[in-house]
């Protein structure tokens, strides 16, 4: 199997983001997600900061792919997927549908990220025939669903033509809104959030009445409370999933996906969030439960 970084949800400062990517050139990380795909309005990485990096990153040998937006609310927000889909150096990840179309049309080969409705095979034979050469399965799928349908794929002589990717650690992005929660938090109206996202490099954290974190908000995206963590359930993986997804977290996370890549079931991953970990989706249970093979 290989080991991806996928895209940074959260809004870091920019140096923060240069350093955690110049870090990743030398990091056990066999492909790289890049770009913003959360919110339009986190801009102190422009499209030519992240060429840059993906340009860095490529030379270092890393497979480096540029990530859309998930939800498109503006004409120019679709004047910069339209940047990153015709950037002539690098194939994309798309997370909206728009995108697929927009490649499509071009003969650009991309990756259906995790934020597309995907749930049958014939939903895969369409992206396939469009160009698709990877999927990542919507996070809150099980490995016996993933098997199921890979299986149909294999009835459609298709199988063989994509590859399978599985989100397999960080807080789990569940939802999209035209709303965005973290302004509210602080009692902002959206139009004047003055990004105060950027106070909060892992989400904030959103509590029940009892006390138990359930969610973690990350602008407009809804995140899970706690930290999604494939790690001990990595054989159960084999011959079912091609590329297994590091989400970032914190500096940390590329000794995290170190761990996944070479220790395995027996590897601890490093602390960097006072959560506890999950993996229920995967084992078909409640996503904030944890489960075993």
């Amino acid at each position: 199997m290989k080991y991806s970084l996928g895209p940074l949800l959260y809004f870091w400062p920019k140096t923060a983001v240069e350093s955690f990517y110049h870090a990743a050139c030398s990091s056990d990380a066999d492909i790289v997600y890049l770009g913003e795909t959360v919110c339009a309005k986190r801009r102190l990485m422009k499209p030519a900061d992240w060429m840059l990096l993906a340009r860095e990153l490529a030379a270092a040998g890393k497979e480096v792919v540029l990530s859309t937006q998930a939800l498109l609310e503006a004409p120019s927000e679709i004047n910069v997927m339209k940047k990153y889909i015709e950037n002539g150096e690098f194939s994309i990840e798309a997370n909206d549908v728009s995108a697929i179309h927009l490649a499509h049309q071009q003969n650009i080969p991309f990756v259906v990220g995790p934020a597309v409705n995907c749930y049958n095979a014939q939903t895969l034979q369409i992206f396939v025939r469009q160009g698709m050469t990877r999927w990542c399965m919507p996070v809150e799928l099980s490995r016996d669903w993933l098997n199921h349908i890979l299986t149909d794929c294999a009835a459609m002589g298709i199988r063989h033509r994509f590859e399978t990717e599985v989100f397999s650690y960080g807080y789990l992005p569940l939802a999209y809104s035209a709303r965005c929660f973290t302004a509210r938090a602080e009692g902002k109206a959206k139009d004047d959030c003055q990004t105060c996202c950027i106070h909060y490099p892992q989400g904030l954290a959103a509590n029940s009445q009892e006390g138990q974190r359930l969610f973690t908000l990350n602008g407009i995206q809804t995140q899970s409370g706690t930290c999604y963590n494939l790690i001990k359930d990595l054989a159960s993986m084999e011959g079912l999933v091609d590329v297994v997804r590091i989400s970032p977290i914190a500096k940390e996370t590329l000794a995290t996906l170190s761990a996944f890549k070479h220790g395995g079931a027996t590897a601890e991953t490093p602390s960097v969030t006072h959560s506890m970990h999950c993996n229920g989706y995967w084992h078909r249970l409640a996503g904030i439960d944890t489960g075993s093979v």
